[in-house]
């Protein structure tokens, strides 16, 4: 039996950096093979040293890779991690990332971003948006300023569809490497609306799925725009990380579709868990 794998892209930014440090801890819980991995492109190297040559580059990121896995295995391959490496491979980021992740067989894809960008009035970033898009494989988004602390509460954005049965099954399994509560949480708003009786059916019909005894069914209304909502129940409940399915006509749609979405600023400061493959 394989080991869980988990990929963790890097360019060295501060981003990159908090994404490392939450691709070990989750690794260490998990027992996991982590690798870091860098996708230098020679055209965006040059645009940004135009007076360095690439390969003193590369030889620079070797560096920078080797040191940051010695510190890796240093903290924690004692704590649960199995193993870390790191892989340079030359190529266009994304298609580079995705290649490789299907190429392997790579369980998870953890990332950093830099958030909301204002000038390129982007939702969270191109190379870490376009990965969540393209991956076939779970991918976990870790802004800029956060740093990593032991979730206590981990939220899933559901419209009950068939597919939850087998997400809420891996998010129990996170829940239990830190004792978290779990908020199955839906939404509901004018063009989406589901009372109480239908509320307690489908949790009904769920329940059987997740086998664990810290989780709530909350069943929220919201006036207007749905994904709103939903970025109020975070702040206001504390939710550390949300979950949310890659399905057409999910929460996943809402949140990189929905142009009030870009204004959603809990995604500035909170992780995303993307679950794409079940």
């Amino acid at each position: 039996m394989k080991n869980y794998t988990i990929l963790c892209p890097t360019d060295f930014s501060e981003c990159a950096l908090n994404a490392i440090e939450y691709a070990a801890r989750l690794g260490e819980k998990l027992g996991a093979e982590l690798t870091l991995f860098h996708v230098p492109d020679k055209e965006d190297y040059q645009k940004l040293f135009p007076t360095k040559v690439v390969e003193d580059s590369l030889d620079a990121a070797k560096n920078k890779l080797t040191n940051l896995v010695k510190a890796v295995q240093e903290e924690s391959l004692g704590k649960g991690l199995a193993s870390c490496n790191f892989l340079i491979k030359e190529g266009k980021t994304v298609k580079t990332i995705i290649d490789y992740s299907e190429e392997n067989n790579i369980d998870l894809i953890i990332m950093g971003t830099e958030g909301i960008n204002e000038f390129k009035n982007n939702y969270i970033g191109t190379k870490s948006s376009n990965v969540v898009l393209e991956s076939s494989c779970d991918v976990f988004i870790i802004p800029r300023k956060v740093f990593f602390k032991p979730p206590r509460k981990l939220v899933y954005a559901t419209d009950y569809l068939e597919e939850d049965k087998l997400a809420i099954q891996k998010i129990v399994k996170i829940a239990k490497c830190y004792d978290a509560e779990i908020d199955i949480v839906h939404v509901s708003s004018k063009s989406n609306i589901i009372d109480k009786a239908q509320h307690q059916s489908l949790k009904e019909e769920l329940a059987p799925f997740a086998k664990y005894d810290k989780i709530n069914y909350v069943l929220k209304s919201y006036r207007d725009d749905a994904a709103l909502g939903l970025e109020n129940y975070l702040i206001t409940s504390k939710g550390n990380i949300l979950f949310t399915l890659s399905k057409k006509k999910t929460w996943f749609e809402k949140l990189f579709t929905n142009n009030l979405s870009k204004k959603m600023s809990y995604f500035i400061n909170k992780p995303l868990y993307v679950i794409k493959n079940l």
